[in-house]
């Protein structure tokens, strides 16, 4: 049994690093042409007299606000203890402040940049619009709050930076000490020695969840 979960941790860790490589090659690309594009935009502009505005409220251009975020629904717990958000998540790119009905958030409209979710540890509270667009990118969450005891957080911290397409912070605004997030998945865990941790991890790190598969994990902000 201990092989066997071995292997296909190691196939998942695979897989993982062979998609964020896909990504990076992507990126690379697309700098290319947004630079190109660019250059092109800008002597059009000059040419023209022509200085356009464009909002990045959202991807269609117009103003969003907090209750634009449509993030309504409700909780089914399975029998796993992980607990489903049903119901609708937005995932439009606001400026706006998103005040969402759960925390941490588990999806929902989020800010264009996403946050360091390569195994990056916080020690400082994140911008939740930030970390939900990482939970887009497949990645899972750890928080925890005062009540976590230190060797806990010491103990996840370090599984953390192990582990691509993971982050964690801390969350004095959270209900229970420790607990762990995915794009509309969320569960508590009762401390770093709980199973429930590895499984979580091994479910939604890039799981079947996940609306933005092999999306980057790097080159986003770091607070």
């Amino acid at each position: 049994m201990g092989s066997a979960n071995q292997t296909s941790s190691a196939e998942r860790k695979a897989r993982i690093e062979q998609m964020r490589r896909a990504q990076l090659a992507r990126e690379r690309r697309s700098r290319f042409l947004v630079i190109t594009g660019s250059a092109v935009a800008v002597a059009a502009l000059v040419a023209g007299g022509v200085f356009v505005v464009k909002s990045q409220s959202g991807d269609d251009g117009s103003s969003v606000t907090a209750s634009d975020s449509k993030s309504s629904g409700h909780w089914v717990t399975g029998s796993d203890g992980v607990r489903t958000w049903k119901g609708t998540l937005g995932r439009t790119h606001v400026a706006k402040t998103v005040k969402y009905p759960m925390e941490p958030p588990v999806g929902g409209n989020h800010d264009p940049v996403w946050l360091n979710c390569n195994g990056d540890v916080y020690t400082e509270p994140v911008n939740n619009m930030n970390a939900v667009h990482s939970l887009e990118h497949g990645a899972v969450w750890v928080t925890y709050n005062s009540k976590a005891g230190k060797a806990d957080v010491e103990a996840l911290a370090a599984k953390v930076k192990k582990t691509p397409y993971t982050l964690m912070s801390p969350d004095d605004e959270q209900a229970d000490p420790i607990m762990l997030t995915a794009w509309g998945k969320q569960r508590t865990v009762t401390g770093a020695d709980d199973p429930n941790v590895d499984a979580f991890l091994e479910e939604f790190v890039q799981g079947e969840q996940t609306p933005e598969p092999g999306a980057s994990c790097t080159g986003g902000t770091m607070k």
